[in-house]
């Protein structure tokens, strides 16, 4: 699933966006989708759809996919330059979101593409690996 978002209201509708695939996930493919995973991979979503409209000018695309018991989040923009991943740091007011992100998924990626670059987190569906048949 998938769609095209622009600015700061993007963000609420693609987290609507990973909220109604999740359902989904559950209902129509009866993939168990822990409540925890749920508020995980809406925070992603908000977090890298709201760094997205800060710092990459035009519309921005949220991917959202399933496969071996995780989600996996990828956002496009069009902005070709790498995040600076800042270490922690209690003392910093803001510009935490890429480290929330990179310390709740399994998985985190930077891809560049030719007209910008593309940003991956993968979280687990479930804490329990049996429910999901891995």
């Amino acid at each position: 699933m998938s769609g095209a978002f622009e600015g700061s209201a993007g963000t609420a509708a693609a987290r609507d966006l990973a909220c109604r695939f999740l359902t989904d996930v559950q209902a129509v493919h009866g993939l168990p989708v822990d409540e925890t995973a749920m508020d995980i991979v809406q925070l992603v979503v908000s977090e890298l759809m709201t760094n997205a409209s800060k710092y990459a000018p035009g519309p921005s695309v949220l991917a959202l996919d399933v496969e071996k018991g995780a989600v996996e989040v990828s956002v496009w923009d069009g902005n070709p330059t790498p995040p600076v991943i800042l270490p922690p740091d209690p003392t910093r007011v803001g510009r935490h979101g890429l480290e929330i992100v990179i310390k709740l998924a399994h998985g985190f990626a930077v891809h560049r593409t030719p007209l910008g670059k593309r940003i991956t987190a993968t979280i687990a569906l479930t804490d329990d690996p049996l429910a999901v048949g891995l």
